[in-house]
């Protein structure tokens, strides 16, 4: 079963003279997720490097460091410690001593690693993925009342009147959920199960 966290966490490290910082951190969405690694990057560090998992979605960036060096092991290390909804920021200030392409690897996946070994966890809820599409004026008014529901917004696909919405839910909340798209949508829109890739 995965886990999430309970909230940001910590992790600091010297290799070989250079310094590494991670941060961890519980997201809910890619937006929250980029806005956590915008605002805790450090502009005076050699490099900010990231990833992040939110159910099938992920993303990784090495930030300048060779490819594969930074991003996939920090993503390694979220898989590695069963996490989802959960981004991850190592921050490097370079030494002065070259680690080579292992030495980053290990560095930066051990970094990430040992900061959600000390993470406070929780488990995550079982959620079911419904669709619907809302138009423009209707997104907000559910974007606004999610969080009542422990709703995911794992995907917004945009067209002409407004979006195709995917939607994570624990089974017991779904009635009340559908019943809400449907009021805001005056009955014209409603949830539909997205069948598990499992």
């Amino acid at each position: 079963m995965p886990f999430t966290l309970l909230g940001p966490c910590d992790y600091r490290e010297d290799i070989r003279k250079s310094r590494f910082l991670a941060i961890a951190a519980p997201v809910t969405s890619a937006q929250a997720a980029m806005a956590f690694i915008a605002s805790h990057s450090d502009a005076s560090a050699s490099h900010n490097c990231w990833a992040l998992k939110i159910g099938q979605q992920y993303r990784f960036n090495d930030d300048g460091e060779p490819g594969g060096t930074a991003g996939r092991p920090i993503l390694a290390a979220i898989e590695a410690q069963d996490c989802d909804q959960v981004a991850v920021l190592v921050i490097r200030w370079y030494g002065g001593i070259q680690l080579g392409t292992g030495g980053l690897a290990r560095a930066y996946g051990g970094s990430a690693n040992k900061c959600l070994q000390g993470a406070q966890r929780q488990l995550l809820i079982t959620r079911d993925t419904y669709q619907c599409h809302l138009l423009f004026a209707e997104l907000p008014l559910l974007k606004a009342r999610l969080a009542e529901f422990d709703c995911l917004l794992e995907a917004e696909d945009y067209d002409g009147q407004g979006a195709q919405l995917s939607l994570a839910v624990a089974p017991q909340q779904q009635p009340a959920l559908a019943q809400l798209v449907a009021d805001i949508s005056r009955g014209r829109a409603q949830l539909s199960l997205i069948p598990s890739a499992e």
